[in-house]
């Protein structure tokens, strides 16, 4: 098996310069955090663009899916910002006979305290043990895409409680 990851942007690569929240996003930190954890999986890396999620528009989109689609390769982890996660997960969902995972961090990969590795290694673990489809991995939890969202006030991804009047006994 050989992965492919595609880098985005987002806070999982930013880079702060002082305490007034000025940033940059920076480069992929993906080969820095792979080799740290001694990954011997091989794996090739496309950066394809440098952007804080909520400024992804459809074409952004288009273009990580033309990416997904092109891959010779079966297993993609994308790193992408936690804003608009989702919404590129279930743009892609139709991609099929790929396993595709996309992950970010609240807090940047650069930073003492982050979930940024345990996300990445969560997400690497997704890409090889998941069937073909679009998942989310983020918080320890692998969500199928369209079946998730980014609760802003509790800092975590979680399952989207779905209530279909067929589910609820009758009176």
């Amino acid at each position: 098996m050989s992965l492919l990851v595609l880098t985005t942007g987002g806070t999982i690569d930013k880079v702060y310069f002082d305490a007034s929240s000025e940033y940059e996003i920076g480069g992929p930190t993906v080969p820095h955090v792979f080799r740290e954890a001694g990954v011997t999986l091989p794996w090739r890396l496309e950066s394809v663009f440098r952007k804080d999620s909520l400024e992804l528009d459809d074409d952004d989109r288009s273009l990580i899916r033309h990416h997904c689609v092109e891959a010779p390769e079966s297993h993609i982890l994308i790193t992408h910002g936690t804003d608009t996660m989702c919404e590129t997960a279930v743009f892609l969902a139709d991609v099929v006979d790929k396993t595709i995972v996309l992950t970010g961090a609240l807090a940047p990969a650069r930073f003492r305290v982050t979930d940024a590795v345990f996300n990445l290694g969560l997400a690497l673990g997704a890409t090889q043990s998941m069937p073909p489809g679009v998942y989310i991995a983020m918080n320890g939890t692998v969500f199928k895409a369209g079946e998730v969202r980014k609760n802003r006030e509790q800092g975590r991804f979680e399952a989207i409680q779905r209530t279909d009047p067929q589910d609820s006994p009758s009176s």
